[in-house]
């Protein structure tokens, strides 16, 4: 799944992709409105927020466009958050006006931008050309210039022989022709510390003359890692205050890292299905297959973290806007023109309409996805909202990385030279000469954030830019020889990819910020926004709910069972027939009433309404709902484990029904188990996947042996279990003879979802949190970690609620299941060994770093579900 999400996203990544695949200028880019995706109507753009932008961003990653867009778009985001020089906004929009953005000690953008958004003592300022001296400097990056930038101290009246530098007539507030009452910067705050290094803020880059102002004088002052310069003062009318400049350009940078990501999955799979050695595709190497799918899962998990951030910000923005009077981009109606260049070419999202034969997007871009809509044959919900947490929002705050203090920006000791006295540009675009920035509210800094988006944008920037680097990285591999030359474009996406990570800041850093953050008690609830419609839904069912926790519980789960609210996607009587939306509020609204959970045979269920016969169904399900039947799944055997269809279970045709005789081993909890669902080939003669026959098996029948297998943690869950002549009447097969493949494929599909979804205790992220709060303060390494597990799990919830979304809207989310089971595994495994590294003597660790041990095993195998993400993800070739 792209970033795109709703029918909307999805129409406008496509319109994108459309246009730079004809024309990706700059100038293609504002005619059709993608610079002012996210700027206000009243200022020439569209209208619509930083989620949007992060759309059209992975696409022109994707296509590794050149050019000023991503600081272009960084600084107009700035100033539209700032609520501050919104007069500049038209100029952005439009194309006309281009800018620089100082990150993390380097200039994004070209040496004759016309705007320089750089930090200054109150948080972040925009200047002009005339008001620096700029540099391009040689960047990893071929197609996108890196700038070094230094602030011109002026302390007298300007020199006639330095460009620029004559007197403008005064203009409107915020306008490059006016000074505006100076702004001091701070006092020194110096280099920082170990224990207090600069946060990823800390922008500012290396001082170097542009080519064009070669005689611009020396008197200017370099604006370093560390911070802004001691004592000079900005035009008020250019700073837009503490602004999330930080935390905007690591959702956008993060956005554009996963189309450069995504480029080298496509890349590396599209090379892997042609070239050929040793007579096969190399997709076919189980090495090759196991990279690229590995790498589309990192993408995946990127994009769902970048995501949840620009939602967060959106979020955030919005509420601040509407807590004030939005009176920051008022325009004069009668001065507005009729058709200024902005608004007659962008007054609708019509990108890509330049071909009939693409889609167009019309002014219902805004419009939300009908989240009530009913896609067909319902499928769980359930699942795909666990993960997420009800704590409280703590806010926190990261002294290291706080906005209201100067240094907290990275502004640290620095000196000015002597030289004129006031920063006076050149003139601004305008409209019309109409006032845009009438009584602007204060704007909304990084200090006015909730710590919970501040950890949603932390876990993007951990994740993000790391997955372009590896992704491009692996497509690299992948090409081999060819990849590593310039006859191919794969050095430069990576060379994009590491300068997007460069830009975004140090991960280990952010890492920090991110644990800091959820140790202090941040939370980033992971629920879905509803439909309008859903109020009357959720009053129906919080009714219902209600009535059910006043029942005992025998009752209680009596008419659980009787209502269809265990598995209420079911078809009635079984279940409730439940949509998507109607899941999701069950889900929400039943979380205290503890219904029960099923263990296997939320399994075999499914596949029993699905394939068996009314009979069974009566026999079987009231009981298994009530928990009177305990099941268990006779599906592995020692010589077929993840190859399941290689079983040599025989099952013998006799009077009135078949004799099974076999072995079955990794059967979980078989020494309980009542029934169980048991796969056995009925035609040796059929090929493998061909003659297998699904049975319901009476554990207690003569010829049924169990034997407990103990685990390396002491325990005995898996058990062998011997089937010696084991009669099984006819009336108990699922489905057709020889057609048990099908129905266990049904199951299969319900055990992997259920395993990625349910851990047990001690091994998700938030009961590491849990633990370090527990301990004394950790080294940094340690601190690192913990950020960077945060970030992962965290992910892997956003992933989740990005599935329930995507049925909510009646789409299918691919192998999503799979991905997650993936991140999953692998995840709660990490936590249990970073844990117990931790707190080696502490009995719940030491059993948990060996259970977690069994979780890249069941159910399906890591390297089995790379197999399948791989082949039915990126269509690379099976295994012969």
């Amino acid at each position: 799944m792209a970033i795109a999400l709703t029918e909307e996203n999805r129409a406008l990544a496509e319109s994108v992709r459309g246009l730079v695949a004809r024309d990706a200028s700059h100038g293609a880019l504002a005619a059709q409105g993608v610079l002012g995706l996210h700027v206000p109507e009243t200022a020439g753009g569209q209208g619509y927020a930083l989620l949007e932008l992060a759309v059209a961003l992975e696409e022109l990653g994707s296509a590794l466009t050149p050019g000023p867009f991503l600081p272009t778009v960084l600084t107009s985001a700035a100033i539209t958050w700032s609520g501050r020089c919104g007069s500049l906004l038209p100029g952005l929009a439009d194309g006309t006006v281009t800018a620089t953005v100082v990150l993390d000690g380097h200039g994004l953008g070209a040496s004759d931008a016309d705007l320089f958004l750089v930090p200054v003592a109150e948080g972040w300022a925009v200047l002009d050309r005339a008001s620096v001296r700029a540099t391009a400097v040689e960047g990893i990056d071929l197609s996108r210039p890196l700038t070094q930038v230094a602030i011109l101290a002026h302390t007298g009246p300007p020199s006639p022989t330095e460009p620029h530098g004559q007197a403008e007539p005064h203009g409107q507030e915020g306008s490059p022709g006016q000074e505006g009452s100076p702004t001091r910067t701070g006092s020194p705050t110096g280099t920082a510390s170990p224990s207090q290094p600069a946060s990823p803020a800390a922008a500012g880059a290396s001082s170097q003359a542009s080519p064009s102002r070669a005689e611009t004088p020396s008197h200017a002052e370099t604006l370093s890692h560390a911070g802004a310069m001691d004592g000079w003062e900005a035009p008020a009318s250019r700073v837009l205050g503490a602004v999330p400049v930080r935390e905007l350009a690591a959702v956008l940078l993060g956005a554009e890292a996963c189309g450069v990501a995504a480029w080298a999955v496509r890349t590396a799979s599209d090379y892997a299905k042609v070239r050929e050695q040793f007579g096969r595709p190399i997709g076919q190497f189980q090495g090759v297959k196991h990279r690229i799918a590995a790498a589309l899962v990192a993408l995946e998990q990127a994009r769902a973290a970048v995501w949840d951030a620009a939602r967060a910000l959106d979020t955030a923005h919005s509420q601040a806007s509407t807590s004030a009077p939005d009176t920051r981009h008022a325009q004069d109606a009668e001065s507005a023109p009729d058709s200024s260049p902005a608004q007659a070419s962008i007054s609708a999202p019509d990108i890509g309409r330049a071909r009939d034969t693409e889609p167009a997007l019309g002014d219902d871009l805004r419009t939300k996805t009908d989240a009530g809509r009913r896609g067909g044959e319902q499928k769980a919900l359930g699942q795909d909202t666990q993960g997420s947490t009800s704590l409280p929002n703590a806010i926190g705050h990261d002294a290291r990385h706080s906005t209201d203090r100067p240094e907290a920006l990275g502004h640290g000791a620095q000196t000015v030279e002597e030289g004129a006295t006031t920063l006076e540009p050149a003139a601004p675009p305008t409209v019309d000469g109409a006032a845009l920035d009438a009584a602007a509210p204060p704007a909304v800094g990084v200090t006015a954030l909730d710590a919970a988006v501040r950890l949603a944008v932390g876990v993007a920037a951990v994740l993000g830019p790391d997955a372009a680097v590896r992704c491009a990285a692996d497509a690299i591999q992948v090409l081999g020889g060819i990849g590593y030359t310039f006859e191919h474009d794969a050095h430069r996406y990576y060379r994009r990819a590491l300068s997007l990570r460069m830009l975004a800041g140090d991960p280990g850093v952010w890492a920090e910020e991110v644990a800091e953050l959820a140790v202090g008690g941040a939370r980033r609830t992971m629920e879905p926004d509803l439909p309008a419609e859903a109020a009357s839904l959720r009053e129906e069912i919080r009714t219902l709910a209600g009535d059910l926790a006043r029942e005992e519980p025998p009752a209680r789960l009596g008419r659980f069972a009787r209502e269809g609210w265990i598995m209420p996607y079911l078809p009635e009587p079984w279940g409730r027939a439940a949509s998507p939306l109607e899941q999701v509020i069950i889900h929400q609204e039943f979380k205290g009433l503890r219904r029960p959970n099923l263990g296997i045979a939320a399994w075999a269920v499914p596949s029993i309404v699905r394939y068996g016969t009314r009979d069974q169904q009566d026999r079987f399900l009231p009981k298994t709902f009530t928990g009177e039947i305990v099941w268990c799944q006779l599906f592995s055997e020692p010589g077929a484990g993840s190859d399941l269809a290689g079983l040599a279970t025989k099952a013998v045709r006799v009077e009135g029904g078949w004799s099974i005789s076999g072995s079955k081993i990794w059967t979980s909890l078989a020494q309980y188990a009542h029934w169980g669902i048991c796969l056995a080939r009925t035609s040796p003669g059929k090929p493998k996947h061909d003659g297998i026959t699904y049975f319901l098996v009476d554990m207690s029948a003569p010829g049924v042996t169990v034997r407990p297998l103990k685990e390396i943690n002491g325990e005995e869950i898996f058990n062998e279990v011997f089937l010696d002549d084991v009669f099984v009447p006819d009336d108990l097969v699922v489905g057709e003879v020889d057609g048990g493949w099908r129905v266990a494929r049904d199951t299969l599909s319900h055990e992997r979802v259920a395993l990625g979804d349910s851990w047990g205790p001690g091994s998700q992220h938030t009961d590491m949190v849990k633990l370090v709060r527990r301990l004394p303060r950790l080294r940094q390494a340690q601190l690192e970690q913990v950020g960077r597990l945060w970030a992962e799990g965290q992910a892997i919830s956003a992933l989740g609620l990005r599935v329930t979304l995507s049925q909510l809207a009646g789409t299918e989310s691919g192998t999503a299941s799979s991905v997650r089971k993936l991140l999953g595994m692998r995840h709660a495994q990490a936590i249990s060994e970073f844990c117990w590294s931790l707190a080696p003597a502490d009995p719940h660790w030491n059993r948990m770093i060996l259970t977690t041990r069994a979780f890249t095993i069941g159910g399906g195998t890591t390297e089995v579900q790379l197999n399948i993400v791989a082949e039915r993800a990126l269509g690379l070739p099976r295994d012969p």
